[in-house]
């Protein structure tokens, strides 16, 4: 089957995309999109008051989990008792390999089914909902390994992002002046989102021409498309080299500063410790710490999750000692048994 055959989306792929929330916009739109009404600086500053305790409570969440299981045979994935997200910042959601994110956000984004748990975006349940309906209520998400339709031309690519198009009814697509105004309209957004993202030279290149870092790029513009709310990053600076990290980390800052909300998965350190407001740890399903960067940096629990219990217990003179001897009698047992 061609890649484009089995990369296009439709009602219910995961590539869908979300519809704009236009209660939270204030303010005409621009070829980036509108501006959320979201004081970024108050949003910030509420979180100064939050405990820094797994599961707490914040002043304003745009997105709130409860008792959200998923089990996979006799292994559970993800076991979550309470998960909000402030509005207007950025949120990290870090964890060593296997403790449950990408689990987490297909949960959360309607592209697996828990087995139990509660879960709302803006107040509205998520229950049951598939990924095209979570996507129209203003979240959309990126993937680990970009979605990008290979056999379409970047512009392509963004144009196809846009929701509520007209076109793509069978009947309407035969009489241009149905759509073709809108159609003019979204292509100005998706150049003035290309000249953005820096792949304005790139517009006319099929996709599956590009880098790993170009196609992050272009999946993270194609999302700006519906203008949505909360924007969900899996892993962004996967694969991406040196020379794009900086640019992509200016390109998250920004949502934030727009008045979106960002909630990212990643295991670059520095990269928490820079663009995030507050981080979210998970170790084996559950959530072990929540607080700033530097305080959850420091945090026992996240050490303990990272490296292991006890990785940091002193050892003694005596003890070094002992292991050395022990670590002797093994060969010297082991010379004898060879002769």
């Amino acid at each position: 089957m061609p890649d484009e055959q089995q990369e296009r989306p439709d009602s219910s792929d995961e590539w869908a995309v979300a519809q704009p929330v236009s209660t939270t916009t204030a303010g005409p739109a621009g070829p980036a999109g509108p501006a959320f009404s979201v004081d970024v600086a108050a949003s910030k500053r509420a979180l100064a008051d939050v405990d820094h305790t797994p599961g707490v409570a914040k002043p304003d969440p745009i997105l709130k989990a409860d008792n959200v299981v998923r089990t996979f045979g006799g292994l559970t994935a993800v076991d979550v008792d309470h998960l909000e997200v402030q509005r207007g910042v950025i949120t990290a959601l870090i964890g060593p390999n296997g403790a449950g994110k990408t689990t987490l956000f297909n949960l959360l984004t309607g592209f697996d089914r828990p087995d139990s748990g509660d879960w709302s975006f803006n107040g509205r349940s998520l229950n049951r909902a598939p990924a095209y309906k979570v996507a129209r209520m203003g979240m959309v998400r990126t993937f680990q390994l970009t979605k990008v339709l290979s056999k379409l031309t970047v512009i392509e690519n963004m144009r196809v992002g846009a929701t509520g198009q007209r076109g793509e009814s069978l009947l309407a697509a035969l009489f241009a002046p149905l759509w073709r105004s809108q159609e003019t309209d979204n292509t100005e957004r998706a150049d003035g989102l290309l000249a953005r993202f820096l792949l304005d030279k790139k517009r006319e290149d099929f996709a599956g021409s590009l880098s790993g870092g170009q196609r992050k790029l272009l999946e993270m513009a194609r999302s700006l498309m519906t203008e949505p709310e909360l924007v969900m990053l899996d892993e962004p600076m996967a694969g991406v080299n040196p020379a794009l990290k900086q640019s992509l980390l200016g390109h998250v800052k920004s949502l934030r500063e727009e008045g979106r909300t960002v909630l990212f998965v990643e295991h670059d350190m520095d990269m928490v410790r820079d663009i995030s407001d507050w981080v979210v740890v998970m170790a084996q399903g559950r959530i072990v710490a929540e607080g700033p960067p530097d305080a959850v940096m420091a945090d026992p629990a996240v050490i303990d999750a990272y490296l292991g219990a006890h990785h940091d217990t002193e050892l003694t003179f005596e003890a070094e000692e002992q292991i050395l001897a022990e670590a002797e009698a093994e060969i010297e047992q082991e010379a004898h048994s060879n002769e």
